[in-house]
């Protein structure tokens, strides 16, 4: 007699969307300082990636980093699937410490920023946090998240350096090789999970349609 056959376990879906340009994006490190809203660009941005992300159906829960500028973006994503944004802190920015709100033209001057470049794993920023902290942090709220929404589609408004992170850790690649990842402003990135582990079916996407984002 043959045996049954068992579905393999769903995937649960995970959209990382960057929030949209602010202001300073590209000039300042704005870091979690509070009051840095969306520019006019940075709410088309969002309303487009609410767009796309209507069209490719099931959305089981939006979540937020608490930063005004994610909030902006995650406000009409939620909206078009009927949905309210949860705030989750797991998807804060790194926490820059003092050099929360510096210029970038600046910083790029300091010894240290050849470290930040190069061997992030090793550099802490001064009264802030490392980047092993934050790759652990955004990791962990994946997996919390996960574990919420199993085989659902989840989307995760957050910040370049925390996707860039995650993209690294599902993809099995040091944290050192990071920076070698883009991530735009309201890019939308894909990951799978899966028991089999996660499967990246796209990074830095800022056109096109998301209906073929599912893993066969």
């Amino acid at each position: 007699m043959a045996r049954p056959k068992h579905a393999p376990p769903a995937s649960t879906l995970f959209l990382l969307v960057r929030h949209g340009l602010t202001p300073t994006t590209g000039k300042v490190l704005p870091g979690r300082a509070s009051g840095l809203h969306l520019a006019e660009a940075g709410q088309q941005q969002a309303e487009a990636a609410a767009d796309r992300i209507a069209a490719l159906g099931q959305v089981d829960a939006v979540y937020s980093s608490p930063l005004e500028r994610a909030r902006e973006t995650a406000a009409p994503i939620a909206k078009t699937r009927g949905l309210k944004p949860r705030i989750d802190k797991g998807l804060l920015e790194c926490d820059f410490g003092q050099w929360t709100g510096t210029e970038l033209k600046k910083l790029m001057k300091l010894p240290e920023w050849s470290t930040v470049l190069r061997a992030p794993s090793t550099f802490r920023f001064p009264g802030g946090e490392s980047f092993t902290e934050m790759q652990g942090r955004m990791v962990t709220a994946i997996d919390r998240l996960r574990a919420a929404h199993t085989g659902g589609v989840v989307v995760c408004v957050s910040h370049a350096d925390p996707i860039k992170a995650a993209v690294a850790h599902a993809m099995g690649t040091h944290i050192d090789l990071f920076q070698r990842i883009v991530i735009s402003p309201c890019s939308i990135t894909a990951i799978a999970y899966s028991p089999g582990g996660p499967v990246v079916l796209t990074v830095n996407s800022t056109g096109g349609s998301l209906a073929e984002l599912r893993p066969s």
